[in-house]
């Protein structure tokens, strides 16, 4: 007799809208290369500097990863370029001497042009056109000429997809010392040492601004459960989750957090009362206090039962604390072949946590490895590692919990 198939998993959700919704918080990618972070509220004036203002009503409902023009306070949309071909080329630079009389195109008559209120590209191609040696250049030579002057005149910008990619690269830019220099690639390898995967449980600690547990929602798509530890009484708060626009309706039956405190099982939190006479009710504003401080504690006490009963299939750990304590803590949580994952900015501070781990039977594999990524610009003949580049991703720990069994004679 054959076994009995096991059921279809349940569909993964999107995690988020498609389009530029309401509150959102947005990026944008600016014709100098630069994102900027600006919120879409209904009936709002976003500014972006020189480059204008315009109404956030035009943005919403609209897809991702276009192109706009601000004219007159409002938006229009610019046609995608097409990708041309690239080819190789004998041709070079170096007979091209790029002085001052190059471009007879002076700056007075630039700005009584747009003054005048002539568009950008008009601008650009009068200055192609009266180049001198332009003819001369290279077609990437060509090319870089045009996103220098677009750059400098263009208010055009695109808006950018919310995915974790773009928002830790943003971060990263930005700030990446609140993200303890997770970069991409870091990031990437932390979620598939882990193995996250929707219908999974976890655990974590994110001391990362959001970054990780980001990582981990979206890869959960809605299905299974994690549970964060922090050092507050309050729900977190994680700058990251507010650019990955995540909806409330896939992230709050999946995300609980709990705190130091009420993650030991020997600790009785101290809760205002609920239990209270309806005689003693004189309004409905209390009575409504009331429902919400049952309803939070209800599930503090849910959240801790979940936690206390364990299985959970991995521990993630970024954390400004001491890693060992914080694995000694947790690990008892994880079922057996989950997989512990702890990064860190500092090598030495892992190369600690390695060395106690190796001492204890309870671990398979325990290894550190260093995150380590450089970008090339790849074209015929022309490719080459970027010359700017970030010093490292930090360092990852990885280990196996195994169960230890002892046969007594």
């Amino acid at each position: 007799m054959s076994a009995s198939a096991p059921p279809p998993p349940s569909p993964q959700v999107d995690t988020r809208e498609q389009t530029v919704q309401s509150g959102n918080t947005i990026l944008l990618r600016l014709p100098n290369g630069d994102t900027k972070a600006v919120k879409t509220d209904k009936d709002s004036t976003i500014s972006l500097g020189r480059l204008g203002v315009f109404h956030a009503n035009d943005l919403l409902n609209e897809p991702f990863g276009r192109t706009y023009d601000i004219v007159d306070k409002k938006l229009k949309l610019v046609p995608p370029r097409t990708l041309a071909e690239v080819e190789d080329t004998d041709a070079t630079n170096e007979l091209i001497n790029d002085g001052e009389f190059v471009q007879p195109l002076t700056l007075e008559e630039i700005q009584a042009l747009k003054q005048s209120g002539t568009h950008a590209s008009e601008i650009i191609k009068m200055q192609i056109e009266q180049h001198a040696n332009y003819s001369l250049k290279t077609e990437y030579s060509k090319e870089k000429y045009k996103k220098r002057k677009e750059a400098k005149y263009s208010k055009a910008f695109t808006t950018i997809e919310p995915t974790l990619f773009n928002v830790c690269e943003y971060w990263f830019k930005k700030d990446q010392n609140r993200i303890r220099d997770i970069r991409v690639d870091a990031l990437s390898q932390i979620l598939n040492m882990a193995n996250i995967r929707p219908g999974g449980r976890y655990l974590a600690v994110d001391d990362a601004s959001g970054l990780v547990v980001s990582g981990i929602l979206e890869r959960m798509g809605g299905l299974g459960r994690l549970i964060t530890i922090c050092n507050t009484d309050s729900p977190p708060s994680y700058p990251v989750m507010v650019h990955m626009n995540f909806k409330n309706e896939t992230v709050a039956p999946v995300l609980s957090s709990l705190n130091w405190a009420t993650a030991q099982p020997d600790h009785t939190p101290l809760v205002a009362p609920i239990d209270v006479p309806a005689e003693e009710i004189k309004s409905d504003r209390q009575q409504s206090r009331i429902n919400k401080r049952k309803a939070a504690s209800d599930l503090l006490n849910r959240t801790r039962e979940e936690l206390f009963a364990g299985e959970f299939d991995a521990l993630i750990v970024a954390s400004e604390y001491e890693p060992f304590s914080i694995v000694e803590r947790l690990v008892p949580y994880v079922a057996g072949s989950g997989s512990i994952v702890v990064q860190s900015p500092y090598a030495q501070i892992l190369s600690e946590l390695h060395t106690k781990i190796r001492a204890l039977p309870g671990y398979l594999c325990p290894s550190v490895t260093e995150v380590w990524l450089r970008r090339y610009q790849v074209l015929p003949g022309r490719t080459h590692p970027t010359m700017n580049t970030s010093g490292s991703g930090g360092f990852l720990f990885h280990a196996i919990k195994v169960y230890v069994f002892y046969h007594l004679r």
